[in-house]
């Protein structure tokens, strides 16, 4: 199992990153917050697991070992694989599913894409007690983030929200809800992975 990575960071999208080890360039998939933190050129240790299939490796890369263990410990619900363990924690923070699984709050697990109400039943009932008790707020763990520009990146976040199955136009709209109730028209590089989060929170599982 590849645990961790150290290296220089090659590439960076809205859901997948490129880490240059030693010549070698592993691609990564992680949370928007993670990704956020990632910036080309610098050097960075990721936590790792790697997810093998019949016909695919994949690596799924965290900032921190605590979103790791929530992301292997969520699998461990049925119905959920690596695509679904990673959009819970693109909606919810580490602490925030925690709160979520104790407070038995299905409303913010349905927010997940892909996630309905019997799913969110189940969630709740095979992760109570796994997932520990929820502490403060973990932080990035990475690299700090750049100082915010002032180029536009809303079409990064309608770019993801697409990715998810969200309609381009439902995507827009939820972006544009989102800046209109924090009162700015511009969406810098710094705000992209909260835009995005509170875009999916607004969007929910709808996909209309």
């Amino acid at each position: 199992m590849i645990a961790s990575l150290t290296g220089t960071v090659a590439h960076v999208t809205l859901d997948r990153a490129v880490v240059d080890v030693g010549g070698v360039g592993y691609l990564v998939h992680a949370t928007p917050a993670t990704l956020s933190s990632l910036r080309v050129g610098q050097e960075v240790r990721l936590h790792t697991t790697l997810v093998v299939r019949e016909d695919s490796m994949t690596v799924y890369a965290f900032a921190d070992a605590d979103e790791r263990e929530v992301f292997e410990t969520a699998q461990s619900v049925s119905g959920v694989g690596p695509r679904i363990a990673l959009a819970m924690l693109a909606v919810l923070t580490p602490d925030a599913l925690r709160r979520a699984i104790a407070a038995e709050d299905t409303a913010a697990l349905r927010r997940v894409p892909g996630v309905g109400a019997k799913s969110a039943q189940r969630i709740v009932l095979e992760l109570s007690g796994k997932l520990g008790v929820p502490g403060g707020e973990p932080g990035n763990g990475g690299a700090a983030p750049a100082a915010p520009t002032d180029q536009d990146r809303r079409d990064q976040v309608v770019e993801a929200l697409v990715g998810l199955g969200w309609t381009a136009k439902a995507a827009e709209d939820a972006v544009g809800k989102v800046l209109a109730e924090a009162g700015t028209d511009v969406l810098t590089e710094a705000e992209v992975a909260t835009t995005l989060r509170a875009a999916l929170r607004m969007l929910g599982g709808h996909r209309a």
